[in-house]
């Protein structure tokens, strides 16, 4: 019988997971981080409200044993030392999950996929369990779907599978639907058990590595947090004790850039690597000087990490201190998905060339892609270069080399950026309403030249909420373009508009959704010029049909 304080909603599935065995293993995790977890994320608040009400932002830590010394991570597994790249997606939308899992056109499969329950998961209870019967079916090789409505199968293709990277939601979400004396447990924690306990067994008998890439994190405080959760998960399950358990930390907030190896430090035993973030880190960039007006950054859409100084820098010292400590330096994403049209495809294929060899050059060993199509394409720059003989120098391992700034980067504000800003997060809304975490969207649809969709997720949500309220609190003037001083007014017109064009181009029965993201848009938009930038995975669907249903946010 389980366990009278714990509780959760009947879905699909969840009661094959919720054994007694597995409720006892989490209660002793819940009991034991939830006082740890609400003073990391106490203090991550404080962090905000200290930046944006007196500008005091983050810096590095005072000097110590992390950040001293000779030490270096546990050697990093042979799997997690592969070049080439990893595909990234929802592992709780099956057909996705397999596509992601087999070769691509080219027939190649990519080294390492990154099954994710954080920025492309729904963030409901259903799609985290979901999540954990698929990642045990294809460590099983069963995973299967039937399309009934394209008469479509979807099986994993013989041959050797990627390995995988177990991807949770952050440790600032909770689970409303899984409550613990009637508080809800930590998403975090609940997605890694869930994981630790099916997939992590299953992955252990098979002698496989059981690997996570641990999101959000801000202070090295929280990365103890998982050293201290694997360390329990070691003394409760059997399984883990002689398993392989290492995690990555993704760089993607300010404070973290900061803190990176005091975050390996903090991983200990369980530390591997760090990955190079993009969308996520210049949204936290905007919220810790969210309060500070000469802080406004340009359109975002011409801000590259490769010719912007002070982001190249970043990750060139991301990269230093992973040759420093011994651990593995992953990079960002190539979101471009394939179009009808060649010469889409052909100009999606070179930008994402360059973009994986400069990252190849700076000493990456790996990143990721959003589809399989473009895989081959990501994954040869750094095959290649490692193939070629290829050795970091000595002062690429050098972080001092590469010193923290953080600037405003040049170009233009205007209102056109402002208005692909606005189409994005309809458009993300939209999907997130139908249950999808990740979604193909075309900021410039209909519009002339040669651009593909992307496949965007919470993190661009996220950035493009975060650029709009900017430009709101600040009333920012355009630089180019047709004069205008961005306040409320201008950005429900340009919702408005975009809802309108959206709306011409859509059957009938999505036209309700659309309208509510609008709605939801707005509100998301005005916290964060009210300096609240709760995720939208923090809102149950309860809470965004109420927001939908409100008069509107402006």
């Amino acid at each position: 019988m389980t366990d009278a304080r714990f509780r959760y909603e009947p879905v699909q599935g969840a009661q094959a997971l919720f054994t007694d065995r597995f409720v006892e293993y989490l209660l002793a995790l819940h009991d034991r981080l939830g006082p740890q977890i609400a003073t990391v994320l106490a203090r991550r608040g404080e962090a905000v409200r200290r930046a944006v009400t007196q500008g005091a932002l983050p810096g590095h830590a005072p000097r110590g044993a992390a950040n001293t010394g000779d030490w270096k991570v546990p050697a990093v597994p042979a799997d997690l030392q592969k070049p080439g790249i990893e595909i990234s997606g929802p592992c709780s939308i099956t057909s996705m999950f397999i596509n992601a899992l087999n070769p691509g056109p080219e027939g190649e499969r990519a080294e390492g996929d990154l099954d994710d329950d954080e920025d492309s998961g729904g963030h409901r209870l259903i799609d985290t369990v979901r999540a954990a019967h698929n990642r045990v079916a294809a460590v099983q090789r069963e995973l299967y779907f039937r399309d009934a409505e394209r008469n479509r199968e979807y099986k994993i293709a013989e041959g050797e599978l990627p390995f995988f990277m177990h991807r949770e939601r952050g440790i600032h979400l909770d689970e409303p639907d899984v409550t613990v004396d009637g508080t809800p447990v930590n998403a975090a924690v609940l997605g890694t058990a869930l994981t630790l306990f099916h997939a992590g067994r299953a992955q252990a008998e098979r002698g496989q590595g059981i690997y996570f890439y641990l999101p959000k994190l801000e202070f090295a405080a929280e990365a103890r947090v998982y050293r201290d959760l694997f360390d329990l998960s070691r003394e409760r399950l059997p399984w883990l004790r002689t398993a392989t358990l290492r995690g990555i930390v993704l760089v993607e907030s300010l404070p973290c850039v900061y803190e990176m190896e005091e975050m390996l430090y903090e991983l200990g035993p369980y530390a591997a690597g760090l990955n190079a973030a993009r969308w996520d880190l210049k949204a936290s960039m905007f919220e810790y000087v969210m309060g500070d007006p000469r802080q406004v950054w340009p359109d975002r859409f011409g801000v590259d990490i490769k010719t912007t100084p002070f982001l190249a820098n970043i990750f060139r010292r991301l990269v230093a201190i992973c040759l420093k400590r011994g651990a593995v330096p992953i990079g960002g994403m190539a979101t471009a998905l394939p179009s009808q049209d060649p010469e889409v495809n052909r100009a999606a294929a070179e930008s994402i060339r360059k973009d994986k060899e400069w990252e190849a050059q700076q000493g990456f060993i790996r990143a990721w892609v959003a589809h399989i199509f473009h895989m081959k394409t990501a994954a040869d720059p750094f095959r290649q270069l490692i193939a070629s003989g290829f050795q970091p120098t000595r002062e690429m391992a050098d972080p001092e080399r590469y010193p923290v700034k953080l600037e405003v980067p040049a170009g233009p504000i205007t209102v056109e950026g402002t208005r692909r800003n606005a189409r994005m997060v309809i458009e993300y809304v939209e999907g997130w309403l139908n249950g999808r975490g990740a979604k193909g969207i075309d900021s410039l649809e209909g519009k002339p030249g040669i651009h593909p969709a992307l496949m965007e997720d919470l993190a661009t949500g996220r950035m493009s909420v975060a650029q709009i309220a900017q430009r709101i609190r600040h009333a920012a003037r355009t630089t180019e373009g047709p004069a205008a001083t961005h306040d409320a007014a201008l950005v429900k017109r340009l919702l408005q508009d975009e809802l309108a064009d959206i709306l011409g181009r859509r059957p009938a029965e999505a036209a309700e959704r659309y309208r509510k993201a609008v709605k939801i848009a707005m509100r998301w938009i005005k916290n964060y010029t009210e300096l609240d930038f709760r995720s939208l995975g923090s809102y149950t669907r309860k809470d965004l049909d109420a927001i939908a249903s409100a008069p509107d946010a402006f």
